[in-house]
């Protein structure tokens, strides 16, 4: 398809979600959780079709090149599509978002000004592999009050296409507005740049993928972008802490699912524990097949693990690799993640209560763990249903996204004909 032809069927899409969510700003917060309701049900019932969807994106020439990692994101089984039904309807049962009442004041002159929760209005979401992120996306932001313009990656493209398709005509089913959710129809990459070009019709945008998808979007949009670049998420073994414990935190953070942006990619230990800690860790990551990437005060207890460099530091591995690095205490610990770290996920393994306070009131991190794994760094454990994705940005949203985060708010001012003096 030629560029001129494109740009019109995404401006044509871009005004029908325009339209959408003008009518979705204003629907019954009954209506809205009956339609996801709906939703959920007809993912369940179309699991066979989203199933033979996903196995051609799988038998695709393009999935014969990706990765591991990209693999394991990009497949789907029953138990995910029952996960993806499941999330809406836990987003259904959730609280409203829409049109809360965050403050009220009235004036010396009787004015009386309200702060309003309300949708955003038209959120497009450009993701890669992640077919089940169609969903997600996709509920929450019905939840919020807001049209969604979807643009999935082309590995993923059979199975986003009927998983929308689905969601969109449950919807329209439910009363909700033709055009609230909308897919972009091909694989085209030249299609990117002009959506993100659409500000007159989109109002925020949320790259979920790697770290150049996510930065070229962020130099090539002319509207808000919520986002995080990578996951270089950080656990530190203090001196004094549970190790038996630790170990299997370390384990469920680096190894339960490697290729997801909240795995653990750098272990950091208090020197004083090493001597302790060092063999049975090391254990652990052997049997569980983990490369391990270390500096010379850990390669003197672990002499098989290869010899960390700088770069090692800074890396999202994806992969079942770790880096490692001793540290003095918690206050060098602190020092590493705020040079090294990406601001994602980062977390304390102690039992030393002034170390964990240092650690949580200095780690500059969207989540910051007491002895607990990196790995619940998600919409769902965080009992959002879903997630929009996570945000590493400090302005308007951070951590795991939900639908109050697909919201912002404006000012009613009520009088009853006052002027300016």
């Amino acid at each position: 398809m030629d560029e001129e032809t494109m740009r019109s069927v995404l401006l044509e899409m871009g005004e029908k979600a325009r339209r959408a969510a003008t009518e979705l700003a204003v629907c019954p917060a009954d209506v809205k959780a009956r339609a996801l309701s709906r939703m959920a049900q007809s993912v369940r019932n179309a699991a066979p079709e989203i199933l033979e969807a996903n196995a051609r994106d799988l038998a695709g020439e393009k999935a014969a090149t990706l990765s591991p990692a990209m693999i394991d994101r990009l497949t789907l089984t029953g138990g995910r599509i029952e996960a993806m039904a499941s999330g809406l309807e836990t987003v259904a049962l959730q609280q409203d978002p829409v049109g809360r009442i965050l403050s009220e004041t009235t004036r010396p002159n009787g004015l009386k000004i309200s702060k309003i929760s309300v949708p955003f209005g038209v959120i497009g979401i450009i993701y890669e592999a992640r077919p089940n992120v169609t969903c997600d996306a996709a509920g929450i932001c019905v939840k919020a009050g807001n049209a969604v313009i979807l643009r999935g990656g082309s590995e993923a493209f059979f199975s986003n296409l009927k998983i929308a398709e689905i969601l969109n005509r449950a919807a329209v089913e439910s009363a909700l507005p033709d055009g609230v959710i909308q897919i972009l129809p091909w694989t085209d990459h030249a299609a990117v740049p002009l959506l993100l070009k659409m500000d007159r019709h989109i109002d925020l945008v949320i790259p979920r993928g790697g770290e150049r998808l996510i930065r070229t979007v962020v130099r090539e949009a002319t509207m808000p972008v919520l986002k995080h670049y990578k996951g270089v998420c950080h656990l530190f073994v203090d001196a004094a802490c549970d190790f038996q414990q630790a170990v299997g935190i370390i384990v469920n953070a680096k190894c339960q699912r490697p290729g997801v942006c909240n795995a653990l990619e750098t272990l950091l230990i208090h020197r004083d524990a090493l001597e302790r800690f060092a063999p049975v860790f090391c254990a652990a990551m052997r049997e569980n097949g983990v490369e391990l990437r270390g500096d010379e005060g850990f390669r003197r207890v672990c002499p098989d693990a290869k010899a960390a460099t700088e770069e090692d530091y800074y890396a999202e591995y994806l992969a079942p690799i770790l880096a490692v690095r001793t540290v003095s205490g918690v206050r060098e610990a602190v020092d590493h993640i705020n040079t090294y770290g990406s601001r994602h996920s980062d977390g304390i393994l102690s039992s030393i209560r002034e170390n964990v306070d240092y650690f949580l009131g200095r780690v500059d991190s969207s989540c910051c763990y007491v002895n607990a794994s990196t790995r619940f760094t998600d919409g769902g454990e965080f009992g959002m249903g879903a997630e929009i994705g996570i945000s590493t940005d400090k302005l308007h949203a951070r951590g795991p996204m939900g639908a109050d985060e697909l919201t912002t708010y404006k000012y009613v001012v009520r009088g009853e004909g006052q002027i300016r003096k």
